[in-house]
């Protein structure tokens, strides 16, 4: 049953399958009977909301405030704003009628035609046009500035092909709207929770980021400028990590919020949005996980720590329980999740299997021999060696293995990526080097002309203008016309 349980494509044979499975397996999630959505089982929401706890803090303390706003908006709404609805238009989920009734015929349950919309209703696929005519009754003077509002929500985007946690038609996420009375202020707003996401991709998940802006191809339907955290997952592909967006004025005209500023004049007010989504589910696990099972970084980690007991009869396993009782006590109380498996229903063997496939970073085995002689198996997940220590002080161990792990984990990743990054001064170079995966390193001359060339030839994307790097201007790899640096292109999810 074990060998069953870790019974996995290898990445190297099937990346794309290795994933479905491990979703599955790890038991985080599963397909719902809903064309395009998924079930979030238990053990998968529950490192949700360790991100979700864990953001929400870092929201509050850069001063802002949850909300929530309908699921429903009326479409024209959405019309207001002819780059945000042409963005949106093809993937947009229609309300039209209120009511079903029993179809007099005997095919079941119809939707009644008189009970047709007034107007039909848009499911959210992002709430910019239901929060700026709302900020319109909340905004009057410069005093009401600036609105600082986080909303926690689920949102509907219809996507033709689905694939659990990165690309799903309903999906949970997070998306801040701030209003402000200048383009400075907003403009530091979207760059400072850039800087939220980077800290909190980098210090929780492990996942080391670029931090840019993307070009105007790639950029949020009706933003002046989208910045944008980069991942690199272990195929090579790029993940779209987290975003954040300068709107400018476009939606404050669109919805005519303005304010009332010190010099008695009215002028419109300056916005910004940003989100992350449970598309970080699937960065965690495309970045870590192994051909094994899922690895997941301690600091969002539900159990932190497993403990399992090897026994013969109930005598011993009491013995075992009752050292293991001030183990636990003292680890709750250093702030560690543990968990103590003395469930009869699985044995030592299935146990560690199923542990080791949910990717639990420490396991800590203990039998009657253990106990004589005051020692414990411990195995990390990162790497899988195991070693036997003393089990005096083991709560200590424990905790800095834990932070030894998130270390490794980190740097793994990024000396992977440093490994998959390249540059190419032509293009040739370019399209041999992208069939190996990675992000490459070239100059663009700018124009959406090419970049639309070099997607249509090559299927890779510009991921984004790096904040840092190489700034030294050269030729396009293309056109041959000048360019003002490097950009990063990549494959991508």
């Amino acid at each position: 049953m074990a060998k069953e349980l870790k019974n996995f494509t290898k990445r190297s044979d099937n990346y794309s399958q290795w994933y479905n499975e491990l979703v599955v397996k790890a038991d985080l999630a599963e397909q719902s009977a809903v064309r395009g959505c998924m079930v979030i089982k238990p053990y998968g929401y529950a490192i949700w909301e360790k991100m979700q706890r864990t953001l929400d803090d870092m929201f509050k303390a850069t001063g802002h405030q949850n909300a929530y706003f309908p699921l429903l908006i009326p479409k024209s709404f959405l019309c207001r704003e002819a780059e945000h609805v042409e963005g949106f238009a093809k993937e947009c989920a229609v309300v039209t009628h209120y009511r079903l009734k029993n179809d007099p015929d005997g095919n079941g349950v119809v939707v009644d035609p008189e009970a047709r919309l007034e107007e039909e209703l848009i499911i959210r696929p992002t709430s910019e046009t239901i929060i700026w005519n709302t900020y319109k009754n909340w905004i009057h003077s410069y005093r009401d500035l600036p609105i600082l509002i986080n909303q926690w929500a689920n949102v509907m985007r219809w996507e033709m092909r689905t694939r659990m946690f990165l690309r799903t038609a309903e999906f949970l996420w997070q998306e801040g709207h701030t209003a402000h009375a200048t383009r400075e202020e907003a403009e530091a707003e979207a760059r400072r929770m850039l800087e939220v996401y980077a800290d909190f991709a980098e210090n929780y998940m492990a996942v080391p980021v670029i931090k840019g802006v993307k070009s105007p191809n790639e950029r949020f339907a009706g933003a002046v400028d989208t910045f944008t955290i980069e991942a690199m997952m272990q195929d090579g592909k790029a993940l779209q990590s987290g975003t954040s967006h300068f709107l400018g004025q476009n939606f404050a005209k669109a919805f005519d919020v303005t304010y009332i500023n010190k010099e008695n004049k009215p002028e419109y007010v300056w916005a910004t949005s940003w989100g992350v989504s449970t598309r970080l589910m699937g960065a965690l696990i495309m970045t870590h996980s192994d051909d094994n099972g899922l690895v997941l970084p301690p600091h969002l980690a539900p159990i932190q720590v497993v403990i399992v007991p090897i026994y013969k009869d109930a005598e011993g396993l009491a013995k075992i329980s009752e050292r293991v009782d001030s183990i636990v006590s003292n680890l709750r109380a250093k702030g560690i999740s543990v968990k103590y498996d003395d469930a009869d229903n699985k044995r030592p063997g299935f146990k560690f299997a199923d542990y080791e496939v949910k990717g639990v970073p420490v396991r800590l085995a203990i039998g009657a021999r253990d106990l004589e002689n005051g020692t414990v198996e411990v195995m990390r997940r990162d790497t899988l060696e195991k070693e036997t220590l003393p089990l005096d002080g083991i709560e200590d161990t424990v905790v800095a293995l834990l932070e030894d792990i998130q270390k490794n984990l980190l740097e793994k990743a990024r000396k992977y990526r440093e490994e998959m990054t390249t540059t190419a001064d032509t293009y040739e170079e370019f399209k041999e080097k992208i069939e190996k995966g990675g992000f490459i390193l070239a100059h663009w001359d700018g124009t959406p002309e090419t970049e639309e060339k070099i997607k249509d030839e090559t299927k890779a994307t510009i991921r984004c203008i790096p904040f840092e790097g190489d700034m030294t201007p050269g030729v396009c790899m293309v056109t041959g016309k000048p360019s003002a640096r490097r950009v990063i292109f990549a494959r991508s999810y």
